[in-house]
C-alpha cells in the first residue's frame, strides 16, 4: 500500500504537542457520500515486556461476511518515549511500517486507540487516518478524558462521551453485560456513521474482530520474539 509521508517525527514532548495541535485542524468527520465499504482493518500494536520493542499488525477482513483477507505485520525499537496523550507518535511508525506491505487497500479502518476523544483531538486513530487518507474510527478500551454516564448493559446501549461539554464520542457496549468501548471518530467519518460500522463488525466478542485479530496476531509475534522461534 502506497502513501506520502504527512510529516517529519518530532523529537520531544514539546514539538510532538505542536504538531497535533497543527494536525487537528486538518481532521474531517464527514463521509463523502456513502462509504463503498468493501474492505474493513483491524490495527493494533503490542509491547515488548519491559523492553522497548513493538510490534505492529494490521488484519483486513471482507465485509459484511468478516472473512480474511490479508495481515501484515512490522517490529521495531520504540522511536518516542511514552507520553500520555502522544502515543501515536510513539506507536504510529511501527503500524505504516506494516501497511506499507499491506497488499491491498481497505475502505475502513478500526484502530485499537482513540479517535478524536482525546485533549487535543488527535489520538492514534486520527493521525492514522491523516497519515492514510482513509476512514478511520477509533475503537479504545478505556477512557483517556472526557465524562460520561453509566454505561448500559445490552449490546448496542450507548451513552455520550463529552469533553469540554462536546459530543466527541461514546461508550458503546458490543456485548450484552461487558465493559463498553470507547468509540470516536478517527477521520473522514462522523460519530452517528461510526457506531453502526463498530457494531456490524462485532460478532461473539466484545472487541470487533478486525482489532480482536491484530490484537492477536501482535501477542503472537511478541511471545515468538521472547522464544526465539
Amino acid at each position: 500500500m502506497d502513501f506520502s509521508d504527512l510529516h517529519p517525527w518530532p523529537v520531544d514532548g514539546r514539538e510532538a504537542i505542536a504538531l497535533q495541535r497543527e494536525l487537528a485542524a486538518r481532521v474531517s468527520l464527514t463521509c463523502e457520500g456513502p462509504l463503498p465499504l468493501r474492505r474493513v482493518a483491524g490495527v493494533d500494536v503490542s509491547h515488548e515486556l519491559h523492553g522497548q520493542r513493538l510490534f505492529g499488525a494490521v488484519v483486513v477482513l471482507s465485509w459484511p461476511d468478516l472473512q480474511p483477507l490479508a495481515s501484515t505485520s512490522a517490529e521495531a525499537e520504540a522511536p518516542f518515549p511514552y507520553i500520555p496523550g502522544l502515543l501515536s507518535f510513539r506507536e504510529l511508525p511501527v503500524l505504516l511500517e506494516a501497511f506499507r506491505r499491506l497488499p491491498l487497500l481497505p475502505d475502513l479502518v478500526l484502530v485499537d486507540a482513540q479517535g478524536i476523544a482525546h485533549p487535543r483531538r488527535l489520538g492514534l486513530a486520527s493521525h492514522l487516518g491523516l497519515w492514510l487518507d482513509l476512514p478511520t474510527i477509533g475503537c479504545a478500551k478505556s477512557r483517556l478524558c472526557g465524562e460520561h454516564g453509566p454505561p448500559g448493559r445490552c449490546k448496542g446501549d450507548r451513552v455520550p462521551l463529552l469533553i469540554d461539554g462536546e459530543e466527541l464520542g461514546a461508550l458503546l457496549t458490543t456485548r450484552d453485560k461487558v465493559k463498553p468501548l470507547y468509540i470516536s471518530p478517527g477521520h473522514r467519518i462522523d460519530l452517528a456513521s461510526s457506531i453502526p460500522l463498530v457494531l456490524s463488525c462485532t460478532r461473539r466478542y466484545r472487541l470487533p474482530e478486525p482489532t480482536r485479530l491484530a490484537h492477536q496476531l501482535t501477542n503472537q509475534l511478541r511471545l515468538q520474539a521472547r522464544t526465539g522461534d
